[in-house]
């Protein structure tokens, strides 16, 4: 090889990795630009979590029989609030249920997937049904109790995803948990018996994003 030769050979090295490395610092700045303004945007509308009330609870079986076997049928109504003036939200996989001092007694019911406008009000009226739910049996004393008491506190939870959206910007999966405690009285009577018990409530529920 000449010395002209292993000359051109370096030169063309040099230009490769002058190349490469302007091709890096771009593809870096481009990242951190867009990433600060991602940033600035999320700063400045600064979304806030949606607020969820339990409206109402009907009752239309609630028996509990020998030795631990739940069955329950209840209908709820559940409204959520959008506080945001410039942010859509979409709830994605929302399974609702009702739970009895932690335990599960209804089967989750998936809700349909909602987006909720600037400021919009979603409702949903979910079924929830159990069938010879086995409660656990240090659990079934005190239900009977609460029961026979005529006031049983149930507890209607929603386990889900929620996105926000600014126009067509849609962001990742944030884990929505909602916990709205319901006192349902039942007159010292198991429901299931008799008519429908329905209880209006408007009871404001815990939300954690």
């Amino acid at each position: 090889m000449t010395e002209k030769d292993k000359k051109c050979e370096c030169d063309y090295s040099k230009y490769v990795d002058e190349a490469t490395r302007r091709i890096v610092y771009g593809f870096t700045g481009l990242v951190v630009t867009v990433a600060v303004v991602v940033f600035l945007v999320w700063a400045i509308l600064h979304p806030h979590k949606p607020s969820f009330v339990l409206q109402d609870v009907t009752v239309y079986e609630f028996n509990i029989s020998q030795p631990n076997l739940l069955t329950s049928n209840l209908q709820v109504t559940l409204s959520s609030h959008n506080p945001n003036d410039k942010i859509g939200i979409l709830y994605d996989r929302l399974d609702i249920y009702a739970s009895y001092r932690n335990q599960e007694v209804t089967m989750a019911n998936l809700l349909p997937e909602t987006y909720q406008g600037h400021l919009d009000v979603a409702v949903w009226s979910p079924v929830l049904i159990g069938t010879a739910v086995s409660v656990e049996p240090y659990l079934t004393p005190a239900l009977n109790d609460d029961i026979n008491a005529g006031m049983v506190l149930l507890n209607i939870k929603i386990d889900g995803c929620v996105k926000w959206k600014v126009g067509t910007w849609v962001s990742g999966c944030y884990r929505l948990l909602i916990n709205c405690p319901a006192s349902i009285p039942f007159s010292g009577q198991l429901a299931g018996a008799g008519p429908a018990i329905k209880d209006q409530l408007a009871q404001q529920c815990a939300v954690d994003v």
